[in-house]
């Protein structure tokens, strides 16, 4: 099954994705924090999105 690029919020929305350009910017600005910071977070504790929120104090 392919992406619906005609959506621009992540289908999975309990996962980060820091692979798609549009899932990156997606994030960083939920998070609101900067694609490194976020790609760190993810890097960091893996691409669960509360983990990932947990870990970036939000």
């Amino acid at each position: 099954m392919s992406d619906d690029l005609s959506k621009r919020r992540p289908q999975d929305a309990s996962k980060v994705n820091v692979n798609e350009t549009w899932e990156l910017e997606y994030w960083s600005k939920k998070f609101g924090v900067t694609k490194e910071r976020l790609k760190e977070a993810v890097k960091a504790v893996g691409t669960s999105a509360a983990e990932v929120q947990k870990y970036l104090g939000k």
